[in-house]
């Protein structure tokens, strides 16, 4: 009960969301029906990297995506490592499938397009966590529209878009929005954070 199964970038609520998305069922026969014809119909092979202290049971779920698309015919192997070491070989684009994740410190979709679907631009400071160097100019278009609006109706309706054609190519496959615990002992209280932060000194006493 800690993931929300989601078929795009920001959940339920936040701005920009599109309520048009939705989830995408497991569907191991119609994988098989569009692998063949994709010209593999006995599938094929692939390493899926991750890290293994990042974010909630990324390991466990590096293995569960393998299993997975091994029951379409993809036979795929699992290497994590440390954050450390992975995010250093992702930003050389060492690997082709991976697991990532991303926060919004906007709290708005414009900042996972921004860094990791629009097309990389490191002097625009476009796609810099793009490390499948995905790239559509009609995305591209929508998302920086988006970002010199200042009208909300219009900007949301923009990013919506933006995430739209983004999802329709499956620039990202989105899989779940990771839910974060806090515990704490009898006489404190918590309000979390979005951005998964935890400051001592927003520990409130009773």
């Amino acid at each position: 009960g800690l993931a929300i199964p989601s078929g795009q970038l920001m959940p339920e609520g936040f701005f920009g969301h599109n309520p048009s998305i939705k989830s995408e069922a497991f569907d191991p026969d119609g994988a098989k029906k569009l692998l063949a014809e994709a010209g593999y119909p006995d599938g094929f092979g692939l390493t899926i990297h991750g890290p293994n202290d990042r974010y909630i049971n990324d390991d466990q779920i590096c293995q569960v995506l393998a299993q997975m698309l091994a029951r379409v015919g993809i036979q795929a192997k699992v290497e994590t490592m440390p954050a450390s070491v992975y995010f250093s070989r992702a930003n050389k684009l060492e690997f082709s499938f991976m697991l990532v994740g991303w926060g919004s410190d906007t709290g708005e979709a414009s900042s996972p397009l921004k860094a990791l679907l629009a097309t990389f631009d490191r002097d625009k400071g476009m796609g810099t966590t793009n490390r499948g160097r995905y790239s559509n100019t009609k995305m591209d278009a929508a998302l920086t529209e988006a970002l010199r609006t200042v009208d909300d109706p219009k900007r949301e309706q923009l990013l919506q878009e933006a995430t739209a054609i983004a999802m329709g190519d499956l620039g990202i496959i989105p899989i779940h929005h990771q839910v974060n615990v806090w515990a704490t002992r009898k006489g404190l209280s918590y309000t979390p954070r979005t951005d998964e932060r935890t400051y001592a000194f927003e520990f409130k006493g009773q």
